[in-house]
């Protein structure tokens, strides 16, 4: 019997649990770290304590960094631990969880007034006049708020507040009269800050060092970032600092696209699965209520991809147009607002295979794959950088609370720094004006996030303008594939000599074969080494390529001890042009076997055409059960590094299997004797040699037949 599963794992390693009193383990304090707490003490927190506290809570990091900025924000480690259980006990004692609503609810009946902490929306009551307030996990509703509350935090008419509330309940014989009593309510934000304070600490770190700090403020460990790497993390902060900024992000699975938008501020709402209403994301015509854009100041689209995603066509042409104005309509009125928008979507292409078959914007729906519309974005986060997230990825060195760095953000949405680098940098001449927007916004935010106390060298200076016009010019080509109207762009900089400083992407660097070319009649695509070979003259010799050898047919044996094998002499030259693969193995359980896995799929991958994709099933058993948990978490890692390389990874389960084999769509059948496991067990040494090349390493004894059935049934 066969079963086809999704790799998925559970994890057997909790982070901690609220109540839990196990005491964590101190990391070892880096020398940033002792910097951060004497300039920064009373506003940082050691980041690996959010996990300790967690438990399994759900609730956004910024409310957990609220609290242990309250009783844990310090290096002291008494203090720490003190904090740490004051904040669990507050979680155990106040946070509500649904499936204990009714516990909480009979504790405000039997104290009178208790405080809880939950995600608070409040709606007005036309018919009564009065504001009513929803509690998303008591699932109470109808308590009064005061109109000056809601003068105070507006954000509460539109996607819910995290809250510390007092609620009080007063029994009444009127059924009609609601018996709870919203006694008193504080969202879960800084209050104030000192701005000042801030740009002077600043100034105390090294560009290096504040980026580190940032980005453990995020939550990771920057010694496992490269510079490019958190510069990406660090444009994602962007939409929060920038008035209006439109920022779009696809890449595959698991690389914490949405993380930011859902955890790090106060101030951003994330929208799951990508669809909203005009009425929820502008204005309801039938009350005049504004909608989210109005009240945040980042509004993100989780999950925004997905050709067959339905969409409101009335919805994307509002939106084209406030991403151009930064307004929209409402009956006759025009509004404005600041709102800014994010894209966040999974790929489920290689970019080679999107260059070479449609565009980088391939996984958009439909009405959103428009030219008119992608020239709106000011920048495109190429998602496929960034490493998909591991347990060794997170800090567990200090950084801001995320309530503190929201607020200097926020504060700073009204600062312009755009102009920054034209005392060293002209930007080209033929740069479009929306281009020029899409650079000068980029290029402000990250001077902000980086400078602001707006001391950058030359060279700081030149790095971001070279990352701004990247991500913008990433756009721009892509729109160039899909409409063949606009006019090129030469993007790039000079500098007060005059020299010219051409700016190309990653992808344009990596794939330039597919990576210039330019949309055509009925979508077709012509790439510039076409053009030269259309243009070549008629009588320019061809070469005539060698006829391949015939591959072997029949059945070969190897001798225990022999060396020169490999998988690309064994089974290479019957899989090259293959696009389906089923590999038959029972046996692909312990560490090495999923190495020869891993050996065979990579000379796949490099033998391919970067552009083209295969589709590989395992056909396997699953280990006993103590086991059975190592060997998924194994095949969910290969599977992760396939997809990376174009190569979907598949795993099929079969308990009647023994034979091995190897089968693909070309025609070519591989019995293996042995499976993979061909080669002896080497050193373990990581400077083995035959660790790096197989031809190296000697074999156990084992047969192969090769079958070419095609060929059989003619």
């Amino acid at each position: 019997m066969t079963e086809q599963t999704d790799l998925a794992v559970v994890d057997d390693c909790p982070q901690g649990a609220a109540g839990a009193t196990a005491p964590l383990t101190t990391p070892m304090k880096s020398a940033l770290d002792q910097k951060i707490n004497e300039v920064f003490g009373g506003a940082v927190v050691r980041k690996d304590l959010v996990k300790a506290v967690k438990g399994n809570a759900i609730v956004p990091s910024f409310v957990l960094e609220y609290l242990l900025g309250q009783y844990a924000a310090s290096d002291d480690e008494a203090t720490i631990q003190s904090g740490i259980e004051s904040v669990r006990k507050i979680l155990a004692d106040h946070y509500v969880h649904r499936n204990q609503s009714g516990l909480i609810k009979s504790n405000i009946r039997e104290k009178g007034r208790y405080r809880v902490i939950d995600k608070v929306q409040v709606q007005l009551n036309e018919k009564d006049d009065t504001y009513e307030a929803e509690f998303a996990n008591l699932g109470i509703k109808q308590v009064i708020v005061s109109p000056a509350t809601i003068k105070a935090h507006p954000k509460l008419l539109v996607g819910g507040v995290w809250c510390i509330c007092d609620i009080e309940y007063q029994h009444s014989e009127n059924t009609r009269v609601v018996p709870w009593i919203l006694g008193s309510i504080k969202p879960i934000q800084l209050s104030n800050f000192d701005f000042d304070g801030y740009i002077a600490s600043r100034r105390e770190f090294t560009t290096d060092e504040w980026i580190d700090l940032l980005i453990q403020s995020i939550g990771f460990n920057p010694e496992l970032f490269g510079r490019r790497a958190k510069l990406i993390q660090l444009v994602r902060l962007i939409p929060f600092v920038e008035r209006n900024y439109n920022l779009v992000e696809l890449g595959p699975k698991g690389t914490g696209k949405s993380h930011i938008f859902s955890e790090f501020s106060p101030h951003g709402m994330l929208i799951s699965g990508g669809e909203v209403t005009v009425a929820k994301l502008f204005v309801n015509n039938s009350n005049g209520r504004l909608g989210l854009v109005g009240y945040w100041d980042v509004v993100a689209f989780d999950e925004f991809a997905g050709k067959k995603k339905r969409t409101d066509k009335a919805l994307v042409d509002i939106m084209k147009n406030y991403m151009a104005n930064k307004s929209f309509s409402r009956g006759v009125e025009t509004l404005g607002a600041e709102a800014s928008m994010v894209f966040v979507g999974n790929t489920s292409h290689t970019v080679p295979y999107m260059l070479k078959h449609s565009d980088l914007f391939d996984e958009l729906p439909e009405s959103y794959h428009d030219s008119a519309y992608l020239d709106r974005l000011h920048y495109y986060i190429p998602g496929w950088e960034v490493d998909t997230i591991r347990g060794e990825m997170f800090s567990d060195g200090y950084g801001f609370v995320v309530d503190y760095i929201a607020e200097v953000l926020k504060s700073m949405r009204d600062a312009d720094y755009s102009d920054r680098y034209q005392e060293h940098f002209t930007l080209g001449s033929d740069i479009s004006t929306r281009d020029r927007d899409g650079v000068h916004k980029t290029f402000s935010g990250l001077s902000k996030i980086l400078f602001p106390h707006g001391e950058a060298t030359k060279d700081e200076i030149e790095e971001i303008l070279r990352f701004a016009i990247e991500g913008r010019k990433r756009v721009k080509d892509q729109i160039l594939r899909i409409d063949t109207t606009m006019a090129e762009v030469n993007f790039g900089y000079s500098d007060k000599s005059g020299e010219w400083y051409a700016v190309t992407t990653l992808e344009e660097d990596e794939y330039p074969a597919y990576y210039h070319r330019r949309g055509g009649a009925g979508g077709a695509v012509a790439s510039s080494s076409d053009a030269l070979e259309q243009q070549a003259p008629a009588t320019t010799p061809v070469a005539v390529p060698p006829k391949p050898e015939p591959l072997f047919e029949g059945h070969r044996e190897f001798q225990e001890n022999q060396r020169g094998v490999s998988y690309e002499t064994l089974l290479l030259p019957y899989l090259r042009d293959a696009a389906d693969i089923t590999i038959v193995d029972p046996y692909i359980r312990a560490p090495h076997q999923g190495r020869n896995l891993v050996d065979l799929l990579a000379a796949l991958a490099a033998a391919k055409d970067p552009a083209d994709e295969i589709s590989v099933t395992l056909v396997t058993k699953e280990d006993k059960p103590e086991y059975e948990q190592q060997q998924l978490l194994m095949l969910k890692a290969i599977q992760d590094g396939a997809t990376s390389v174009g190569i979907k990874f598949h795993v099929r389960w079969d308990t009647s299997i023994h034979d091995r084999s190897i089968q693909s769509d070309n025609g070519w059948k591989i019995i293996l004797g042995r499976g993979l496991d061909i080669f002896q067990k080497g050193s373990g040494s990581q400077f083995d040699i035959g660790a790096r090349r197989q031809e190296f390493r000697q074999v156990v004894a084992f047969g192969v037949t090769y079958i070419h059935e095609k060929a059989a049934e003619a």
